[in-house]
């Protein structure tokens, strides 16, 4: 369930609605552009306490955010430079009241000597809806810009405010980016998340009832949304409150031994690892706390899931590509009644049949493709990171991990969560395992599908901040208690 002020994000046609419905229900347009130059300017003077600010403003709204905030500069003593691409007198609605009301010269053009004097830059050219290049003007403004301390409005001008594309070749680079009243999709995905810097999300005056009016379906990662799901310490609760994971154990062993040490850290009460014959020894020594029973065939897995009762199953960590495990897998999807995690070599062995396992897809499973991986199994699915993850979630009836620096999760209603919190250190091999088995860990708990798999990958890339970025993927594992362990007492 989606609950308000948790996290939501703007597509672009949701901040032109709520502009609009925030006027109309009495809020001027002129207060809104006000208070938006009041928080840039701010994030300035957060900066530099004195200097010269160049502001350069474009020939919208978010150009009168810059001269609005160039005001608010001026008045408390800084030296400002302003420069606009359009003549005051072509400048239109609330944006032509600020440049009115600007005091000061305008330059209609910039040379490079002027980026070298000033201080901090204001980027307010473009916002978040541009949807063609910069031209070539800008495109030297932000070669200019590129050892200076830029302050951006909305986006970075040349990012785009939905995809967190660059909108042509060149984006401005920003310290600081300042938003208002909620952060865009573009703020998240990359290349847009790491060219904004530090995003201040400032608040503007548009009314909290404004937003809940909208129908957001995407949101930023954070515990806010799951963390009640996660199971507490209790006095009267045993190994089977935390249910009891199964992973299916591959020939290659150290894939299996990290998805099953992570079920276990995660919290998961029993973890039984299925193992060939050749690697039972392997797997037993793995940990004490890891049950080790023998491959079973479909028929006798089936049995076995009840009989064990079993919470949860991941297929896929090192289990190989051959047409036994894509029979087993199958057949898996077709008879089981647990929640499923299919991840690796389980998406990669229906590489030349893709429609035979999207045919088998349901709302039970989980389905955690990296960027290579989801191309092969969703080949005609097009657009941004976003838009085809939340597609093939559409399409396929099952929850979408598609993995990458801006993982995201989405669900088949068109809900989508983008996670922030993943360091740069995580590519590293063995750590799509480590997140297979927290996501599994948590599903034998209880979790909701969609909630697990959200939860999964924000622990996982905490337990990466927390591991350093000379961790390796055992590392990895190692840090996943201390990530979920302040979750077991809250509201205890």
């Amino acid at each position: 369930m989606m609950c308000r002020g948790d996290h939501s994000l703007l597509s672009v046609r949701d901040m032109y609605q709520a502009d609009r419905l925030a006027i109309k229900s009495g809020v001027s347009g002129i207060s809104l552009m006000r208070h938006a130059g009041q928080a840039v300017a701010q994030a300035v003077c957060d900066i530099i306490h004195e200097g010269r600010v160049l502001v350069l403003c474009g020939p919208g709204n978010n150009g009168g955010d810059g001269f609005a905030a160039a005001a608010v500069l001026r008045g408390r003593g800084y030296e400002v430079q302003l420069y606009s691409m359009l003549p005051i007198s072509k400048f239109e609605g609330d944006a032509l009241h600020f440049a009115l009301e600007w005091q000061g010269n305008v330059v209609p053009e910039l040379g490079v000597e002027d980026f070298e004097q000033a201080n901090v830059i204001i980027d307010a050219l473009f916002g978040a809806g541009l949807s063609r290049p910069l031209d070539r003007a800008c495109c030297n403004y932000v070669e200019w810009s590129r050892e200076k301390c830029v302050v951006s409005v909305d986006v970075p001008s040349g990012v785009s405010g939905d995809t967190g594309d660059v909108v042509g070749d060149v984006a401005f680079r920003a310290e600081k980016n300042v938003t208002f009243s909620l952060k865009k999709t573009g703020h998240c995905l990359y290349p847009g998340a790491d060219l904004c810097g530090e995003i201040i999300v400032a608040d503007i005056g548009i009314p909290e009832e404004v937003t809940a009016s909208l129908s957001l379906v995407c949101q930023e990662n954070h515990p806010d949304l799951w963390c009640d799901q996660i199971p507490r310490y209790q006095y009267d609760r045993h190994k089977y409150h935390f249910g009891h994971s199964l992973v299916w154990g591959g020939d290659m062993s150290g894939a299996g031994r990290l998805a099953t040490m992570s079920a276990l850290r995660v919290g998961s009460g029993l973890v039984t690892v299925l193992s060939p014959d050749a690697d039972r020894l392997i797997y037993a020594l793995t940990s004490p706390s890891l049950m080790v029973e023998a491959h079973k065939n479909p028929e006798a897995l089936k049995a076995f899931l009840k009989d064990r009762k079993i919470s949860s199953f991941v297929l896929g960590p090192g289990a190989g590509r051959g047409s036994a495990f894509k029979s087993l897998v199958s057949s898996v999807l077709e008879n089981a009644s647990v929640p499923l995690v299919l991840d690796a070599d389980a998406i990669s062995v229906f590489e030349d049949s893709p429609e035979q396992l999207r045919t088998l897809l349901n709302d039970q499973v989980i389905i955690t493709p990296h960027e290579g991986e989801f191309k092969r199994l969703f080949p005609e699915v097009q657009g941004c990171r976003l838009e085809r993850a939340r597609e093939a979630a559409r399409a396929a009836g099952c929850i979408v991990v598609l993995k990458g620096a801006d993982t995201i999760i989405a669900a088949p209603n068109g809900r989508a969560v983008i996670n922030t919190n993943a360091p740069y250190w995580l590519a590293r091999g063995g750590t799509g395992d480590v997140l297979a088995g927290i996501i599994t860990g948590l599903l034998a708990q209880g979790l909701f599908l969609f909630d697990a798999a959200c939860a999964g990958v924000w622990l996982h890339s905490d337990a990466a901040q927390m591991a350093g970025g000379t961790m390796i993927a055992d590392d990895l594992v190692a840090c996943i208690g201390k990530s979920v362990e302040p979750f077991r007492s809250l509201g205890s």
